[in-house]
C-alpha cells in the first residue's frame, strides 16, 4: 500500500482505472500494461492507423487480460534485481508466453498487440520499474524495436519514457549527442489523439534533421519529444521524463542496484531547450542531475541562465537564419541593405527564433526590412505596408504574441486577427500561402506543416511561388517531397538543417565550457566568450550558405534542399572516417591536429584553461572535435563531390595528408609575402 501511495501522483489515471475495474490486477502490472501498449502504439500504427489506435489497444489489451498480465509478469521478472532471468530462462519464458497467446487469445489484432508486446520486452535494455520512488516508467529500447518504414536509419539509443498524462521519447544517432527537449501539449483530445500516433516519429525526424545539422560539432544528433495531456501539468511532466532518463543514466550506486542492465555501457545525454522549456525548468534540471550524481551535471542541460548561453536572450539560432537569408536575399539580386524587401514568418515575437528574427532584422538593415505577415498561436498580424518595428520590438521586449500588437500602430490595409475572432484560426493557419514576399522565414509551427499534399497553396493563382526564398529556421516545416516540388517551381530553399543549425552550435560550445569552467569562472568571461561564439556562428553559417549557392551554380538540376542533405552526409561520413585514424597518427601530426581543436574553440576559454584543456574534456569529445573540424573544413571549401567520388576506407588518410597541404599552403604563402617578389601579393592570395 505505501508503495501504491507513493506513486499515486506520477501514475497515469489510466493505470489507476484499469486496476480499480480488476482488483486481482496490482498497480504496478496495469501501469506496465499501459505503458507497454503506448510504446507499441508506435510500431503498430505504422501498420494499421485505425485498427491500432490507443484506444483500441487498450480494450483488446484489456479484454484478454489473463495473458497480458503474464506479458507485465515477464517485464518485472527479466529486469528483477533480486532474481536476474538469465538470457536462456527469458528466452525459454518468452516462446512459451508467445505459444500460449496464439492458443488461447480468438481475436487476431489482439494476438497481433500481445505478441508485439512480448517483442517489447525483449528490446528493453534497462527499466527503472523496481526503483520504488521513481517518477516515471523508463526503458532504454533497443533501436531495432521501432524500425519501420521511414525509419529506415538505425538510431544509436532510444529511450522511452511513460508517465501520469505523457509519453516521451529521446532519440539519438551517436553515443555522443546532442539535440533539445520539446513539449507538445495539444489544445484538445481530438487533437491529443493525433499527435500520440507520431510522437516517436517526431523525435525519430528532429533526431535524424540533427545528425544532419550537427555537422560542425563533436555530438550526433539527438532530440527529445514529451507528447502531453491537454490539461497536464508540464512543470509535473517535464520532472517525470527528466527524472526517468536519469533513473536510467545515473551512476549512482544506490541507483544502480534497482536496474538490472541489458546495454552494460555507461551513457551521458546532453540536453537543450526546445518548445515550452523555460529557464525555470533548465535551471531545475541541472539541479536534479546533481542531486542524483550524474557526472558534469552542468553539461546535462545547455543555454543556462547564469553559466550558459540563453538562446533566447541572444538569438544565437536566428543570428544563422539571418546570415541565410542575406545570402539568399543577394542571390536573387537584392541588396539588403541598399533596397528594401518583404519578409512573411511564422512564429511571434514572443518566440526565440522569430522574436528575435525581427530584433536582428531591424538591427542589420532598418526600415529595409519590412514584415508583412507574422502568424503565431494567438493568430495573424498583416500589413502590406509592412508592421510598425518599434511595436513589434515592443512585443519581443515584453514577451508577446502577435495578438497583443497595437492596432492603432497598423497602416489602413493592415489588420489583427486573433484566433478567437472568426475566421481568426483559418486566417492563421493560412498566412504563410496567403501573403507576398520575397522571403518567408518559418521561425516556428508545427512539422510537416507544408507537406505533399497541399505545397500548391504556396503558389498564386498564375503559378508562381507567393515568396521566391523560404529559409527555414523551424525545423520539419516542409517535407522533403514539398520542398523538391517548390524547388522546381523556381524557389530557394535553405534547409532546416543548414539555415537553423546554430543554435546546437552554441549549446556544443556552451558544454565545452561547463567541462571546463565553474560558474564563478565562466561568468568571469561570459561577455567575451559570447561574442567569439557568435562571431562563430555567423561564420559557419556563411560558409555552408555560399558553399550550397556556388554548387548550384554547378548542378543545377539538383534542388538546393538535397545538396544541403548531401553536404551534411558527406561530411558526417568524413569525419567518421576521420576519428578512426586519429589513434593511427605519426607524432609529427598530433600538434597538426590538436590545432583543429585550437582553431575550434573561442579564443577566450583557451586563455583561461591552458592545458587543462587536454586533461578535462574527454578524450572521446576532443578526438570528435578534430574529426568533425577536419571534415568541415575539407568539404566546405571542396564541396561534397569531392569526397563523394573517394573509396570511404580512404579518406581518413587522405584528410591527414589534406592538413599537412594546408599549412604547407599556408606557410608558404607567408613567405611569399616576406620577400621582394614583384608580384608577391598575387602568388599569395593565387596560393
Amino acid at each position: 500500500l505505501r508503495h501504491d501511495l507513493v506513486r499515486l501522483k506520477w501514475t497515469d489515471n489510466r493505470a489507476l482505472e484499469l486496476a480499480y475495474r480488476h482488483p486481482g490486477l496490482t498497480q504496478l502490472r496495469a501501469e506496465i500494461l499501459i505503458g507497454l501498449g503506448d510504446l507499441v502504439h508506435q510500431v503498430l500504427t505504422t501498420e494499421n492507423a485505425y485498427a491500432f489506435n490507443q484506444e483500441r489497444i487498450a480494450r483488446l489489451t484489456e479484454l484478454n487480460l489473463t495473458q497480458a498480465e503474464k506479458v507485465a509478469n515477464l517485464f518485472l521478472a527479466r529486469f528483477d534485481p533480486r532474481s536476474v532471468l538469465s538470457d536462456k530462462v527469458f528466452a525459454a519464458r518468452t516462446e512459451d508466453l508467445l505459444a500460449e497467446i496464439d492458443a488461447s487469445v480468438g481475436i487476431e489484432d489482439a494476438r497481433h498487440i500481445l505478441r508485439t508486446m512480448v517483442r517489447a520486452v525483449g528490446a528493453v535494455l534497462r527499466t527503472n520499474v523496481h526503483l520504488e520512488k521513481r517518477c516515471s516508467l523508463s526503458m532504454r529500447l533497443e533501436p531495432e524495436f521501432l524500425k519501420a518504414e521511414g525509419r529506415e536509419d538505425l538510431p544509436y539509443g532510444v529511450f522511452f519514457v511513460h508517465g501520469r498524462e505523457l509519453n516521451g521519447f529521446h532519440v539519438r544517432f551517436r553515443d555522443i549527442s546532442r539535440g533539445g527537449v520539446r513539449v507538445i501539449r495539444p489544445r484538445h483530445e481530438d487533437l491529443h489523439a493525433h499527435e500520440a500516433e507520431r510522437i516517436y516519429d517526431e523525435a525519430y525526424g528532429l533526431a535524424s534533421a540533427q545528425q544532419l545539422k550537427n555537422k560542425d560539432i563533436p555530438e550526433g544528433g539527438s532530440k527529445a519529444a514529451i507528447l502531453v495531456q491537454p490539461t497536464a501539468n508540464i512543470d509535473r511532466c517535464i520532472k517525470a521524463f527528466i527524472d526517468g532518463l536519469l533513473d536510467l543514466i545515473t551512476p549512482d550506486p544506490e541507483t544502480r542496484k534497482h536496474v538490472v542492465d541489458h546495454f552494460g555501457e555507461q551513457e551521458l545525454l546532453y540536453l537543450g531547450p526546445d518548445e515550452n522549456i523555460t529557464p525555470k525548468h533548465i535551471e531545475w534540471i541541472i539541479q536534479r542531475a546533481h542531486e542524483r550524481g550524474y557526472p558534469n551535471a552542468n553539461a546535462f542541460m545547455s543555454s543556462k541562465p547564469g553559466a550558459g548561453i540563453n538562446h533566447k536572450v541572444y538569438g544565437v539560432t536566428s543570428e544563422g537564419v539571418a546570415v541565410f537569408l542575406d545570402v539568399a536575399l543577394h542571390s536573387i539580386g537584392i541588396d539588403p541593405k541598399s533596397r528594401p524587401f518583404t519578409i512573411k514568418m511564422t512564429g511571434g515575437p514572443d518566440g526565440d527564433v522569430g522574436g528575435n528574427m525581427i530584433r536582428i532584422l531591424h538591427r542589420d538593415y532598418g526600415d529595409n526590412a519590412r514584415i508583412v505577415g507574422i502568424a503565431d498561436g494567438s493568430g495573424v498580424g498583416e500589413d502590406p505596408d509592412g508592421l510598425d518595428i518599434a511595436e513589434l520590438l515592443r512585443l519581443f521586449d515584453a514577451g508577446l504574441p502577435i495578438g497583443e500588437f497595437d492596432r492603432t500602430r497598423l497602416s489602413p490595409r493592415g489588420r489583427i486577427v486573433t484566433v478567437d475572432e472568426p475566421e481568426g484560426t483559418h486566417l492563421r493557419n493560412t498566412l504563410h500561402n496567403r501573403i507576398v514576399a520575397d522571403a518567408f522565414v518559418p521561425a516556428g509551427g508545427r512539422p510537416n506543416t507544408i507537406h505533399e499534399r497541399n505545397w500548391t497553396d504556396f503558389l498564386q493563382p498564375d503559378g508562381t511561388p507567393s515568396a521566391k526564398l523560404i529559409i527555414e529556421g523551424a525545423n520539419l516545416f516542409l517535407t522533403p517531397d514539398a520542398r523538391r516540388h517548390l524547388s522546381e517551381k523556381g524557389v530557394v530553399i535553405f534547409k532546416d538543417s543548414s539555415a537553423n543549425k546554430c543554435g546546437v552550435i552554441c549549446s556544443s560550445y556552451e558544454i565545452v565550457a561547463s567541462m571546463l569552467l565553474d560558474e564563478e569562472s565562466f561568468l568571469a568571461i561570459k561577455e567575451t566568450f559570447v561574442e567569439q561564439v557568435l562571431e562563430k556562428l555567423r561564420q559557419l553559417a556563411r560558409r555552408e550558405a555560399e558553399l550550397l549557392l556556388r554548387i548550384q551554380k554547378h548542378q543545377k538540376g539538383t534542388p538546393l534542399p538535397q545538396m544541403s542533405i548531401r553536404l551534411s552526409q558527406m561530411m558526417i561520413v568524413a569525419a567518421d572516417a576521420i576519428v578512426h585514424q586519429i589513434d593511427r597518427l605519426a607524432p609529427g601530426d598530433v600538434e597538426l591536429f590538436r590545432q583543429l581543436v585550437v582553431d575550434h574553440l573561442p579564443p577566450i576559454l583557451l586563455e583561461t584553461v591552458g592545458e587543462r584543456l587536454w586533461r578535462d574534456v574527454p578524450k572521446q569529445y576532443v578526438g570528435w572535435i578534430m574529426a568533425k573540424s577536419l571534415a568541415a573544413r575539407i568539404v566546405y571549401r571542396e564541396g561534397y563531390r569531392y569526397l563523394e567520388a573517394m573509396p570511404r576506407e580512404g579518406i581518413g588518410e587522405m584528410a591527414v595528408h589534406y592538413l599537412r597541404n594546408e599549412l604547407e599552403r599556408i606557410r608558404l604563402a607567408q613567405e611569399v609575402m616576406q620577400s621582394e617578389l614583384p608580384d608577391r601579393d598575387r602568388i599569395a592570395r593565387l596560393l
